[in-house]
């Protein structure tokens, strides 16, 4: 009998659901601090991991209690010097190869392109031993550099009143006075404000001469909740960068059923989102 495939989406997305469900009693999702807020980097190439594998990266950070940021295969590490410990289990991050595969159409034969997914094992720095690491340094970035990223994007930002909200109608980003953001047990008044204006920045993303990003089609009734998740994991993943931790926030609660619901019914949901939110910074990072 043959090997059942791995199916590396069903994987990403279980482990993901399952950390979801863990941290929704006190709003915690797997973005939150994941690694102390820092993106995951590649050990061997000092390149960050992008989309999909952020989150599958914070989510193996935070329920096994990882503190560092960076990863890497078992050879990669044995190039640093170093050897993952005995009996340490792998997390998995998803690479796209294209291949060439042959179709037979209207009875001619022609070669077609496919996107193929690859499964690959990757073990984090805490995991190893014979490291030699330098002391990470705290992130550098200060806020006025986070200002003139947020400014070169042209969005216009109106601050007042009490709710933050992108307006697509008067394609307009509302925020409350900065004074009016406290810190909490988990984050401070700075990043309570900056990771909040991130996230409605990715809704901005959203409208047909930017982003294009019509959820609708794809899913549904749930496409409103499903664009929450593109904001939020936008937002995460544009904190990463720019070295803000993202605040935890109590009013997408009400967001949790759908998302369950949806990632549970759809194994590439989630990498949907994360697509569409890597394509949110993109159009930023422009």
């Amino acid at each position: 009998m043959s090997k059942e495939r791995f199916d590396i989406h069903q994987h990403l997305t279980d482990r993901i659901v399952a950390a979801i469900e863990a941290g929704a009693g006190h709003w915690q999702m797997p973005w939150h601090r994941g690694s102390g807020g820092r993106a995951p980097v590649n050990i061997a190439s000092g390149n960050k991991y992008r989309g999909v594998n952020v989150l599958a990266l914070w989510v193996e950070a935070q329920v096994n209690g990882y503190g560092s940021h960076l990863w890497g295969t078992y050879r990669q590490w044995a190039e640093k010097g170093a050897i993952v410990r005995k009996g340490q289990k792998a997390s998995y991050v998803v690479f796209y190869k294209e291949i060439q595969v042959d179709s037979a159409e209207d009875g001619e034969d022609e070669r077609k392109s496919r996107l193929f997914a690859r499964a690959t094992p990757v073990f984090n720095a805490d995991q190893v031993d014979g490291l030699n690491e330098a002391p990470i340094a705290a992130p550098v970035e200060e806020l006025q550099a986070v200002d003139g990223f947020i400014a070169r994007t042209g969005a216009n930002i109106v601050h007042g009143g009490s709710r933050a909200c992108y307006i697509p109608k008067l394609d307009e980003i509302h925020m409350p006075p900065r004074e009016l953001f406290t810190g909490s047990a988990t984050s401070t008044a700075t990043e309570a404000y900056y990771s909040t204006l991130l996230h409605e920045l990715t809704h901005w993303t959203g409208p047909a001469h930017r982003c294009n990003r019509d959820l609708s089609g794809r899913f549904g009734t749930e496409a409103y909740a499903m664009e929450e998740l593109v904001a939020e994991l936008g937002a995460a993943f544009l904190c990463a960068e720019l070295g803000i931790a993202v605040e935890p926030r109590a009013d997408h609660a009400q967001y949790l059923a759908y998302w369950l619901k949806v990632l549970k019914a759809d194994k590439r949901a989630i990498f949907t989102a994360a697509s569409k939110a890597g394509e949110a910074l993109s159009y930023l990072r422009g």
